[in-house]
């Protein structure tokens, strides 16, 4: 805990490099034509309600309640010092009944920082500071819409059609920063969580919320640099921490950079296997060649006390410029953690650059067949426009099979949803937004989830652009 004084001291440095890093922003050109601000990502610029939806084919009856996802989607576009990842967070949902698409709405995150910017007024409830944007993930827990990000904010709670209702700290529970990629343990009900704060290079948390939506644990863990922490993931004895070479970058933050994160080569990269219910100190380090990863598709033990993670993974992260995500990505990969040598043995089971794996969320942290992707396009271009099938794969027979979209289609993550609460794995359809972007229009596509390649089982169509956004979920109605 830092005394009085190291607090004062941090607060005058901090105040003076913001200072420093607003000035150098400035002179940056402020009529850059940034890749993530423009073309197929040109922010909206209005909020909609839609409920004249036409759709293709047939909607499956057994889907009743949101398909929602959130992205950036900045209400004053400033290319500069401008990451695709700080933009204003706007969510878009499509709500499936009896067979029907009943409405389609985008609503803005009501932050105080968008109020400030002259948007909407800003959403009551509790914050962390000034740090309140919010654009990366929406999850339901405890029967609550929660939209969520990394390394600032506390969550928002939404309605049921979107609008910002409050700022949550989980009943006044949560002290630290919260994640955008909390894992459910669906045999517990519990979600866990490794947080980290843009402000503080030496801790990270591993933090876990009750079924009944309250933070019950906040256990710090000791670090170096500042590592960006994307993703954690969880199986039945461990919490999986990726300690990996994306770090806290002082030149990038006084150069003006939004987003001061950079590829470290000198940290060091390692996996922590965090017992569930354990301290810092019992956390057993394994070492792995520097990569980075921000999404993992699933983990879980063997027999032998070994722990398996597969995800996508990419050689570097945020090398080769300030504008967004940018690395060669190496595929998808197959880690085996073995707790005695301290050592992860990666093996590739697809070079297809990849990203966004989603399994089938009932067998999370557990041993699992199926699992759906993304694929990136193989041009270099900084928006990642190009061809972008959706994958899937058996992890049993090894086999892979795909969707293609066609010419100028591009699809976002898509999500997995059972037909049933006890359909066996993988049984269910796979949804998602895609941009039609000669046409400027975009579909909430269904495809079956045993057969992605066949037609779409049904196409909701929206009749405007949803620009590229990060990650969704289906929020099914309570039953």
């Amino acid at each position: 805990m830092a005394s009085a004084v190291e607090t004062v001291i941090r607060n005058v440095v901090t105040k003076g490099v913001t200072k420093l890093a607003a000035f150098n922003r400035a002179r940056q050109d402020e009529n850059r034509q940034h890749p993530f601000l423009t073309g197929i990502h040109t922010p909206m610029t209005e909020e909609r309600t839609l409920t004249d939806l036409q759709v293709t084919g047939t909607i499956p009856p057994e889907l009743s309640g949101r398909y929602v996802r959130i992205g950036p989607n900045p209400l004053r576009p400033d290319p500069r010092g401008h990451h695709w990842f700080i933009g204003d967070g706007m969510v878009h949902g499509v709500r499936l009944q009896d067979g029907k698409a009943l409405w389609y709405r985008n609503r803005y995150i009501r932050s105080q920082d968008l109020e400030a910017k002259g948007g909407p007024k800003a959403a009551p409830g509790p914050r962390r500071g000034r740090r309140d944007l919010i654009n990366t993930n929406v999850i339901q827990h405890n029967g609550k819409t929660l939209a969520i990000v990394e390394a600032g904010s506390f969550p928002a709670e939404l309605s049921d059609d979107l609008e910002t209702v409050t700022y949550t700290d989980f009943g006044g529970t949560l002290h630290v920063p919260f994640s955008a990629h909390p894992h459910l343990d669906p045999r517990t009900g519990e979600l866990h969580a490794i947080v980290y704060d843009g402000m503080t290079q030496d801790t990270v948390w591993h933090v876990v919320v009750s079924p009944e939506g309250k933070v019950v644990r906040e256990e710090p863990i000791p670090v170096e640099h500042g590592p960006s922490i994307h993703e954690c993931t969880i199986t039945e004895n461990y919490v999986l921490v990726f300690d990996l070479p994306v770090t806290f970058s002082m030149k990038a933050l006084i150069g003006g950079a939004q987003f001061p994160y950079a590829w470290n080569p000198d940290h060091k990269a390692r996996v922590g296997l965090l017992p569930r219910q354990g301290s810092a100190d019992q956390i057993v380090w394994c070492d792995v060649d520097p990569c980075y990863v921000f999404h993992v598709a699933n983990s879980y033990e063997t027999a032998d006390g070994k722990v398996i993670v597969d995800s996508s993974v990419h050689e570097t992260m945020f090398a080769g410029g300030a504008d967004g995500p940018n690395g060669r990505p190496l595929g998808m990969e197959l880690w085996t953690i073995d707790p005695a040598a301290r050592k992860v043995t990666r093996v590739t089971l697809d070079s297809a650059p990849q990203e966004f794996h989603r399994p089938d969320e009932r067998f999370f942290g557990q041993s699992y067949r199926y699992a759906w992707s993304l694929g990136l396009p193989t041009s270099d271009d900084p928006g990642f426009l190009g061809a972008t099938p959706i994958y899937r794969y058996d992890l049993e027979t090894g086999a892979r099979s795909q969707h293609d979209f066609g010419p100028n289609r591009v699809p976002g993550e898509f999500v997995f949803v059972p037909r049933s609460a006890d359909a066996p794995e993988g049984d269910g359809w796979i949804m998602g937004y895609v941009i039609d972007a000669a046409n400027e229009t975009t579909d909430l596509v269904i495809l079956d989830a045993a057969d992605v390649a066949a037609p779409p089982v049904a196409s909701v169509h929206i009749p405007h652009r949803i620009p590229p956004g990060f990650h969704g979920n289906w929020l099914p109605d309570a039953t």
